[in-house]
């Protein structure tokens, strides 16, 4: 049964509870990464960790979040600090939230309920990716706090039959990914020889046989007890099965969407319309002109464009545009101070998405909570360090910024 409960924002969370024991020695996001690349094969985690081209885009986001640094203030009483946000009406426990992520049920035992219930436990947003192995209607049952993440089909009639079947579940919030018009350079995934859907071959056995926690654990586990596995969520019918010497999977043919196909959803859709993939101020407001109720600055992660400017970059500019408008943020946050860092630069939210997926991969939904305690520790930490007791109070005087490179309003031409 799906839990209800609504959070009290009035409930202070504790540091860190105590772990399960073989939680113990995860003491940082980063020990799931090492875990995971342990545990997975290689062709799988090559395609979480991996991006696209040169990786500049990948890297630039961790570098921009390091040119931040912090001025903190002594002397203050911090005995009351709180990490709750208000974010499109609701109450979250904390400022951050799990992203999109596909086929993270072929990297750990259905990953996606892993990551689902574990962030509505915990009181904090998780999207459904479209390119996920598990329906979104059983997903939303076991959580009914998830929000739902497309990539819109290119034909009409697809786009509003996929909406109708978000409609009828308890799904409010719909994210519509809009930096995925051209299919990218995946030459890194061919160099680590991961290829959706999988096509049955002496290599994937092989991986099998040099993996078997993985091969016994998730990838046997789920077929014995759930059948093939196929991409659910992508459109109303179901997608192509993740294992086959035959099918394909398309993601080409969005190359004609605009602005129009995202002014039929708003039309449709009467809950809450997110776009994901902004990084321009100038689509910014061209999105807040077609109803749109928040934005999530993106790149992708470094998976698509390389080169791409850091979404920490140009976040100012963008909150600047739009002061009305909830603006969310990931790519590259691994710490609970880089998040503090985007919630003082004008941040309602950061999405944080390879880390949990490699908590997944490693323990399930316990490692999932595990991951999500152990940022919340981090949070609360670092506002006592910074002299401030809620993530509110986090603003521009907190920060130093005189190594960090922005993307500020009188800038944007140049884009």
């Amino acid at each position: 049964m799906p839990d209800n409960t609504v959070f009290d924002p009035s409930s202070r969370p504790t540091a860190l509870a105590d772990p399960p024991r073989k939680m113990r020695r995860y003491l940082a996001l980063k020990d799931f990464e090492r875990a995971a690349h342990r545990k997975l094969p290689k062709p799988i985690f090559g395609y979480i960790s991996g991006a696209a081209e040169t990786k500049a885009s990948l890297s630039g986001n961790r570098d921009a979040l390091a040119e931040i640094d912090f001025v903190p203030r002594v002397l203050r009483d911090v005995s009351q600090r709180r990490l709750d946000v208000e974010l499109l009406g609701e109450t979250y426990a904390a400022p951050f939230g799990i992203a999109p992520m596909g086929v993270s049920a072929l990297t750990g035992y259905r990953g996606d309920l892993a990551l689902a219930e574990a962030a509505h436990a915990a009181h904090i947003p998780m999207a459904i990716s479209a390119a996920s192995l598990i329906r979104l209607e059983e997903i939303a049952e076991a959580a009914p706090s998830v929000w739902y993440q497309a990539y819109l089909p290119p034909e009409t009639d697809a786009i509003a039959a996929l909406v109708e079947r978000v409609k009828a579940t308890a799904i409010e919030t719909f994210i519509i990914t809009v930096d995925t018009a051209v299919v990218p350079s995946r030459e890194n995934n061919v160099r680590d020889g991961f290829k959706t859907p999988l096509r049955p071959n002496l290599k994937l056995a092989w991986d099998g046989i040099t993996h078997p926690r993985w091969a016994i654990g998730t990838f046997l586990r789920t077929f014995v007890r759930h059948g093939m596995p196929y991409f659910e969520n992508a459109e109303a019918q179901r997608g192509a099965p993740l294992l086959s010497s035959r099918a394909v999977r398309d993601f080409s043919g969005r190359e004609k969407l605009s602005w129009t196909q995202i002014e039929q959803v708003r039309r449709q859709w009467p809950g809450k319309l997110i776009l994901k993939g902004i990084l321009h101020p100038e689509d910014a407001r061209r999105a807040k002109k077609s109803g749109i109720d928040g934005i999530i600055v993106s790149n992708h992660g470094g998976r698509q464009l390389d080169h791409a400017i850091a979404p920490i970059r140009v976040l100012p500019a963008i909150v600047a545009e739009t002061p009305d408008l909830p603006v969310m943020i990931d790519g590259g946050f691994w710490r609970g101070t880089d998040i503090l860092k985007a919630m003082g630069l004008g941040a309602s939210l950061v999405f944080v998405g390879r880390p949990f997926n490699y908590a997944s991969a490693v323990a399930g939904r316990i490692g999932v909570e595990h991951a999500i305690g152990l940022l919340k520790g981090e949070l609360r930490a670092d506002l006592g360090m910074l002299g401030l007791n809620a993530v509110s109070e986090m603003d521009g005087a907190v920060l130093s910024r005189l190594r960090f490179r922005a993307l500020g309003k009188d800038d944007s031409q140049i884009v």
